[in-house]
């Protein structure tokens, strides 16, 4: 059966934002009088949201009388200054999205960052028209790994779930594409919390961008 909806994660699939999303995270801490940390560290919290982030942050550095929602409001002004800044797109990305719509493969962006977040990147990295469809975190009610979201997906696209595949980073990505019934592919340079991605267990592992595209064309020729 030929793919017809490839869907991608955005944050360490197609984009390297470790740099700008710690960066918005410790310009937050500062304003709060709370130590800068390290982008290692921050790295491996990046996957369920930006504020999933920023509060798993302020459990481990913050005093128990925190005001989070002031914290969350001051790393969302700082992150709409940096998305886009301090990252850029990984070899290829832009490539394997347009080979695969110039094929007549549908392309969706299927996110745990937040819409205006997201929206904001997209645009900065050319991307408003380059997905027939764009799920943010807060798009659904549900979010990545829950099945709805996939699933969500194929049913906009008109699409049989056996017609997906979704490319991630993460065990989150894996276990989303599990989930819903889809293909789970994975790229090996993410964030997936400091483990290889292969502890997941993906169907398939690619090393590049366009390496994906190759094997939907051919596949779909076949």
């Amino acid at each position: 059966m030929p793919y017809r909806l490839v869907s991608f994660d955005l944050d360490g699939t197609l984009v390297d934002t470790a740099g700008e999303i710690a960066e918005a995270a410790n310009r937050a801490l500062e304003n709060h009088g709370l130590p800068r940390q390290p982008v290692p560290a921050l790295t491996l919290l990046i996957g369920q949201g930006a504020h999933a982030l920023m509060r798993q942050l302020l459990g481990r550095v913050a005093p128990p009388d925190i005001d989070v929602a002031a914290v969350l409001a001051s790393f969302d002004r700082h992150y709409t200054d940096t998305t886009g800044t301090l990252g850029a797109p990984y070899p290829g990305a832009t490539e394997t999205l347009q080979r695969l719509r110039a094929a007549g493969v549908q392309v969706a962006c299927v996110t745990n960052k937040e819409t205006r977040h997201t929206q904001t990147l997209l645009r900065c990295h050319g991307w408003t028209q380059a997905f027939d469809l764009v799920i943010g975190g807060d798009t659904l009610p549900q979010k990545k790994p829950h099945a709805s979201v996939l699933q969500h997906a194929a049913r906009h696209c008109g699409v049989a779930l056996a017609e997906v595949a979704h490319v991630g980073d993460s065990a989150t990505d894996v276990n989303a594409a599990r989930n819903a019934g889809v293909v789970a592919w994975a790229v090996p340079w993410g964030y997936n919390a400091g483990q290889p991605i292969l502890s997941a267990g993906p169907d398939r592992l690619f090393h590049t961008l366009p390496a994906v595209a190759d094997l939907v064309l051919q596949e779909n020729a076949a």
